[in-house]
């Protein structure tokens, strides 16, 4: 369904042409660098040559050096060591990242990740209870446990140390933390200085970690040869974390991503060889769609259907034979999460039309029903989002209980929205964009109304319109396969550095268009301006057709890419929006 958008188109920059000249790039490329506040010589090469050298150093995370320590000296000791990690994907390859650390360094490690449905999101008192009971010395969370205050109340009465490395939004104002060992966290208050990269995710915060234990276990800034080149490995693990979890892909994010997206095809681990070969992705250059569409719905299937420990399993323990035998399944088990996403998305679209939810003066949508799973509501929510540009919490009710999931839209923060709520849930965490709750099903109803309440006083008229954010005006003549070439060096993109649009003005359609696509959803045309003429996919567009017969004027939001046919390649862009005669203007 076609939704037209705001369109925000970037001024020129006067010091694009002076920067283009220093980077022997296009002014094009120095334009988008300085729209992102890249400003400086040094700045700009760094975005265009990442390097792992620019990472920061370890002992900046705080926490970190406390952390790495104890984690050391209980290598050291050979105390048995338990990692409890989340069941998402950057849960399992944080997870993953200590679990192969600890292993190289000679330490004694278990792992834990809870069941989704049966036992929610984050550390809870009955698994930390069995952990203990089970002979654990020290426990270390990744990607979750900064709201987990009554199990480390529990940690710290049984004289068990836990160690907290989380990245998610913890309770209160002032903050109510865990009374733990340590807590390693990117944003953590009363600190002093800032961490430089406030966005890690749980799998960043592991890598950083991991490589803290192994200056602890040397006793020097500088690991050992087998442990680096260990590192270098492990970025293929923090990537798809990274970018599984939407974080923006900046800074260090931008590092990770980078070498771990070139470092998956060469990955000698078993799992991820797996993995890849399972999506048909073996000896393909992979980029940031291919994991956070193609690799990262595999991890997730099992944790949301089933159990994400053998996902886990995938990532670490498991041979070649029983990888390939986990990867098989896990692409069955996305194939169902499919077919119940499909499910579970009608009948929430038949409730918010039968509830008159529709209409932009509800500025939240919270729905429930019995019988949905658990698993899956989370990504029907995102869906919700995409089609009505508004925050979104999605619950399953099984069993007397209410399990949710929430998404959000830009400039509405899910984590205190869902605070200034509490007294409605049983439990909740997140962060900005994302967040999970556990509720009585007798309370949906007084939530929904407080949560909604929330939002019609947070939500802006203009934050219900999504947005466009242009790069450039161009012309069609600038867009040639080198440019395209060239823009693809300010990848790896995602949340925090978008695929570049840019803005065609005055052009107009130049043969028929026609609708493509099973259920013809989508157009294919060509664009003319002046003499230069473009081939254009427009998908969720096919509605439009009447409004775009030959000579019809557009202004056009595009992404210029490549197609690759028969050994030929030729340029053509994705129209993401049209603008016409009656409502051009920015």
């Amino acid at each position: 369904m076609y939704r037209p958008k705001r369109w925000q188109i970037n001024p020129p920059q006067p010091a694009a042409c002076e920067l283009a000249a220093r980077l022997k790039t296009s002014p094009l490329i120095s334009q988008i660098l300085l729209n992102r506040g890249i400003c400086t010589f040094d700045d700009a090469q760094a975005f265009l040559q990442p390097s792992l050298l620019a990472l920061a150093d370890p002992a900046l995370l705080p926490g970190l050096p406390a952390a790495a320590a104890r984690i050391a000296k209980a290598i050291r000791d050979r105390e048995k060591i338990v990692v409890y990690g989340d069941y998402d994907v950057d849960g399992i390859t944080a997870t993953s990242i200590l679990w192969h650390a600890i292993t190289l360094l000679g330490g004694q490690i278990d792992t834990y990740i809870p069941h989704r449905i049966d036992e929610g999101y984050g550390l809870n008192s009955e698994a930390l209870t069995q952990i203990i009971d089970n002979g654990a010395q020290l426990i270390v969370t990744v990607d979750c446990g900064i709201t987990a205050l009554e199990p480390a109340a529990i940690a710290r009465q049984r004289n068990v140390d836990l160690i907290v490395s989380d990245h998610h939004q913890w309770h209160g104002d002032p903050p109510r933390l865990p009374d733990c060992h340590t807590i390693v966290h990117p944003r953590l208050p009363g600190t002093g200085l800032p961490y430089p990269n406030p966005n890690l995710c749980g799998a960043g915060i592991a890598f950083k970690l991991a490589w803290g234990i192994g200056q602890a276990v040397t006793g020097a800034t500088r690991v050992s040869e087998s442990f680096r080149n260990f590192l270098v490995e492990a970025t293929a693990l923090a990537a798809l974390g990274t970018i599984a979890d939407v974080v923006p892909l900046v800074g260090e994010n931008r590092i990770l991503a980078h070498f771990g997206l070139g470092g998956l095809q060469q990955s000698k681990l078993t799992g991820i060889r797996a993995l890849i070969e399972s999506a048909n992705l073996t000896g393909r250059n992979l980029d940031s769609y291919h994991v956070g569409f193609l690799l990262a719905p595999r991890l997730n299937a099992c944790g949301r259907l089933g159990h994400a420990a053998l996902a886990l399993e995938m990532l670490t323990t498991a041979g070649e034979s029983r990888a390939r035998e986990i990867a098989v399944y896990l692409e069955s088990q996305n194939r169902d999460r499919q077919t119940v996403e499909k499910q579970i998305l009608e009948q929430a679209l038949t409730q918010i039309e039968s509830n008159g939810w529709a209409d932009q003066r509800h500025r939240a949508l919270v729905l429930g029903a019995e019988g949905w799973h658990a698993g899956v509501i989370g990504i029907v929510a995102s869906r919700i989002v995409d089609r009505f540009c508004r925050p979104v919490v999605m619950v399953a009710l099984n069993n007397g209980q209410g399990q949710g999931s929430a998404r959000s839209i830009a400039g509405f923060h899910l984590a205190r929205a869902l605070e200034s709520c509490g007294e409605h849930l049983l439990a909740f965490g997140g962060h900005e964009m994302a967040a999970g709750l556990k509720i009585q099903p007798d309370h949906l109803d007084d939530f929904r109304r407080a949560f909604c309440d929330y939002a019609a006083a947070n939500v802006t008229d203009e934050m219900l319109i999504p947005q466009l954010c242009l790069e450039s005006m161009a012309d069609l003549s600038q867009i040639t396969e080198p440019l395209v070439r060239e823009l693809q060096r300010l990848a790896p993109f995602g949340h925090g550095n978008r695929k570049p649009l840019l803005c065609i003005d005055a052009a107009t359609v130049a043969t028929p268009p026609r609708r493509v696509g099973k259920t013809g959803d989508h157009l294919q045309l060509m664009v003319k301006q002046n003499r230069q003429t473009i081939r254009c996919i427009a998908f969720q567009c096919g509605e439009l057709i009447d409004r775009l017969s030959p000579n019809t004027a557009v202004r056009l939001a595009v992404e210029p890419c490549l197609n690759e046919y028969n050994g030929r390649t030729n340029v053509e862009l994705q129209i993401k929006d049209f603008q016409f005669a009656s409502s051009a203007g920015d």
